[in-house]
């Protein structure tokens, strides 16, 4: 019998684990080990909690039809997490435990204990790299290291790829004797102590999500390059939270993308919309050369000379939406209360926080994971370095975003502006942006802007400049 342990792989179609295991002949079970000591110190969010817990429900629906059961514990930590499977193996007297990759440093040492354990107690250990499209360590130059350049990575990606094949999963054996697990099953009944708060703005069930990807591509990725950057349209995919938890696969991003195209050459659109798959990529395969990014290092050596600014009161106003900037705070807030953040905002307010206010990106990269619903380590990270100029292929540290600017460019109507801060909405499209010049302005009860974005400017400049040459 094989036990597939299930992390951040929660789907039953185009799963490489429960495949092989499926594949084996023999009955599988799989179970699914909650450890809220180790999230919290990983800063899981309580909506990205949540979003867990609905989707364990479909989930032990979609496997039930493939007649494998879902079971659950719930322990501290990874270290306890790893016994416990390894407990279940030998109560379950299953011969092999399967899983699925994960590359963050600490999920390394989960997966090598029980490996360990496993070897102990005779039982068979496999392992599968199923969270990216090519392996890490597959897409590697001349000298057999990683790119530190995204656009020869995506060239060497590409060159390598081919289109996946999506299959369903057959049914498994079925079990001898049910009751044998039964009160370990998956339910209503099971302790899910994190701390959870509503995802429902997210479905959950395998239908609704796979056919938000077939909508996608069909109807919207056409116009994916020109429209992407501007938050108050449908234009993006939010697809990115079922990437997080594995309730998606980016195979099967990919796949649909060709599905939907004409005679498989890819439109601008979608040709834009895989790179952003493979920046995902970039990202995975990045902390495995480099498990340093896993303990909040810079990827650049200089980035340890930056200077930051301790400021615990600007550092809260930008975490509230309070700066005074139009686009910062409607980026915020959207966040707050979504736990989500339109791709374009989140290097906006990451700019902002890092080169207007001079703040270590390490506190928006930990506020950020506590918030999103889509919270993805590797991805996360290093979009916040990429921000901050201290990350592998980062943008060049002078470049740094107007953030009034980038207003009037991506929202010229102030209609992302307006839903998400309506003490402004009576301000013209032009004044929307720059709401201290408002004839109005004291009655608008809101904040002045927190700093001069020109001032702030060559502030950043100067320390960057000095972190380089020392």
């Amino acid at each position: 019998m094989k036990l597939i342990w299930l992390r951040r792989d929660l789907r039953a179609v185009d799963n490489t684990a429960l495949n092989y295991a499926i594949n084996s002949g023999e009955p599988v079970i799989a179970v699914f080990v909650a450890t809220p000591t180790q999230w919290q110190k990983h800063h899981m969010a309580p909506m990205q909690a949540d979003f867990i817990y609905r989707r364990l429900f479909e989930l032990q629906r979609e496997l039930e039809v493939l007649n494998i059961p879902l079971l659950y514990r719930e322990v501290g930590n990874y270290t306890q997490a790893s016994q416990t499977v390894v407990d279940l193996a030998q109560q379950l007297n299953v011969d092999e435990v399967v899983v699925n990759r994960d590359y963050e440093i600490n999920e390394l040492a989960r997966d090598l204990s029980a490996r360990t354990l496993c070897g102990q107690s005779d039982i068979n250990w496999s392992e599968f790299d199923d969270k990216c499209i090519l392996a890490p360590r597959s897409v590697i130059n001349k000298q057999g290291e990683h790119f530190k350049v995204f656009t020869p990575f995506k060239r060497a990606w590409l060159s390598q790829v081919t289109i996946p094949q999506i299959v369903s999963a057959k049914p498994a054996a079925r079990h001898a004797n049910p009751k044998q697990y039964a009160k370990e099953l998956w339910g209503d009944q099971c302790v899910f102590s994190f701390t959870r708060i509503s995802s429902e703005h997210w479905a959950v069930d395998f239908d609704s999500i796979r056919g938000q990807l077939r909508q996608f591509c069909r109807d919207r990725v056409e116009n994916y390059q020109q429209e992407r950057d501007f938050p108050a349209r449908e234009s993006t995919s939010s697809l990115s939270p079922y990437l997080a938890i594995g309730a998606l696969s980016a195979r099967q991003c990919m796949a649909r993308l060709y599905a939907e195209s004409y005679s498989g050459v890819l439109s601008e659109g979608a040709q834009t919309w895989l790179s952003e798959l493979v920046w995902r990529e970039f990202y995975q395969h990045l902390i495995v050369f480099r498990p340093d990014l896993c303990k909040s290092k810079d990827f650049v050596v200089w980035g340890s000379q930056l200077e930051w600014w301790d400021n615990p009161a600007a550092f809260e106003r930008w975490k509230l939406g309070q700066t005074g900037f139009p686009i910062v705070d409607a980026a915020m807030r959207q966040l707050n209360q979504t736990g989500w953040m339109h791709n374009r905002l989140r290097m906006v307010v990451a700019s902002f926080l890092t080169k207007d206010l001079h703040i270590d990106w390490r506190l928006g990269e930990r506020y950020f994971m506590q918030m999103l619903v889509d919270g993805d380590y590797a991805a996360n990270n290093g979009g916040w370095q990429w921000c901050a100029s201290t990350g592998c292929d980062g943008q060049p540290y002078f470049r740094i975003f107007n953030p009034t600017s980038q207003g009037e460019r991506f929202d010229p109507q102030g209609t992302f502006i307006r839903h998400w801060v309506p003490e402004l909405a009576s301000l013209s499209n032009q004044l929307i942006h720059t709401p201290w010049k408002s004839p109005a302005v004291n009655s608008l009860s809101y904040p002045a802007p927190m700093v001069d974005h020109k001032v702030e400017r060559e502030i950043t400049l100067r320390l960057y400049k000095e972190a380089k040459d020392n």
